[in-house]
């Protein structure tokens, strides 16, 4: 989580405005919901990875 810190507060709201304004407030949950599950799986795949790196 370390890019958050670059960003910041005010970077992180310019994210979530620009968000609003191209995919609207219908989209914007499932949306991060899609963003939700692709890091979840990013996370497992990089684990099954080192797991398997460490044996």
């Amino acid at each position: 989580m370390g890019l958050l810190r670059d960003i910041g507060a005010p970077g992180v709201l310019v994210i979530v405005i620009a968000a609003l304004l191209i995919f609207g407030p219908q989209k914007l949950p499932e949306l991060g919901a899609s963003i939700g599950k692709m890091i979840t799986e990013f996370k497992k795949a990089v684990s099954s990875t080192e797991d398997q790196e460490n044996k």
